[in-house]
């Protein structure tokens, strides 16, 4: 039996497929492009769009906000997609300031991104990085006002220690429904460290970013050989690409991750929508595990 799971994850009121489309690169002013793209993560299943504030500081991008909104003109231009998709986006860092959780910085944010997408709520809205700043009950009283308010539907976090969730759990009357961590075959923190395991005590859906290590455990490049190796005897096994085989393993842990795919290419959202039908098992996983680590496991 295959740990893959190609089931729905639940998000509080929302069930998202295991894959998602993340717009960390969605930088590209085009709304053409950018609307082919959109419908093209839709027809494989990735209904999560994952966007951020922040988004448009990198790969070409123009500004803060620039992200959202492209994403609020390609909504714009066909009025159909914002029902097809759960909309997230993130909010909490302003350059230059590092982090900043304030309530009346959280709720400018949130109000700020939903000006630029165009939208009247978001669905889920995630805390990008943890504010140590901030009082956690403070923070949990402004997402509480924005949710009691319909401009949020649901809350997660991102890039947070368990302790720090779990903090702010406490002060808030209904539950985090994602955790957004970073999480690839080159990055196996998450496993290690609570974060998996946390999702599994409270049914919190993982949410993985950079589940291709930013793009290297496609290439190759800067990877333990025995692991490209390994991968490669897999992708072939299964008859599908390097990449797939890395998506298919943060897909196959128990907690049910997503894994936000961030590709700008068409063709490699198809390549890698593939990975539900990838079959592993412990071995191959622990195969991989102990291929990234080059050591055995204990």
């Amino acid at each position: 039996m295959s740990l893959v799971s190609s089931n729905l994850r639940p998000l509080g009121a929302f069930d998202v497929g295991p894959i998602g489309f993340g717009c960390w690169r969605f930088t590209d002013p085009d709304v053409n492009a950018g609307r082919a793209l959109i419908e093209t993560a839709l027809e494989f299943g990735m209904n999560l769009i994952d966007n951020a504030d922040v988004y448009g500081l990198d790969f070409g991008g123009t500004g803060f906000g620039r992200n959202e909104e492209i994403l609020g003109a390609v909504l714009a231009s066909s009025p159909g997609l914002r029902d097809r998709m759960v909309l997230a986006t993130k909010g909490g860092i302003l350059p230059p300031v590092p982090y900043d959780s304030s309530a009346n910085r959280i709720t400018q944010a949130c109000e700020d991104s939903l000006r630029r997408l165009g939208v009247d709520h978001i669905d889920l809205y995630q805390i990008h990085r943890p504010d140590m700043y901030t009082h956690p009950s403070e923070l949990a009283s402004a997402l509480s006002k924005l949710r009691e308010a319909g401009k949020i539907r649901e809350v997660g976090v991102s890039n947070y220690t368990p302790s720090q969730t779990e903090a702010l759990q406490t002060y808030l009357g209904f539950g985090i429904v994602s955790d957004q961590p970073q999480y690839s075959l080159t990055h196996l923190d998450p496993m290690r460290d609570g974060t998996l395991d946390r999702c599994l005590q409270t049914g919190t859906t993982p949410l993985a970013w950079s589940p291709l290590g930013g793009g290297s455990l496609a290439t190759g490049e800067g990877v333990r050989p025995e692991l490209v190796a390994a991968m490669d005897a897999l992708a072939e096994r299964e008859n599908v690409s390097r990449a797939t085989i890395a998506v298919a393993f943060v897909l196959a842990h128990p907690a049910q991750p997503v894994a936000i795919i961030g590709t700008q290419n068409r063709s490699r959202l198809a390549e890698v929508a593939k990975a539900v039908t990838v079959r592993l098992d412990r071995a191959d996983v622990y195969t991989l595990i102990q291929a990234s680590d080059g050591v055995p496991l204990p």
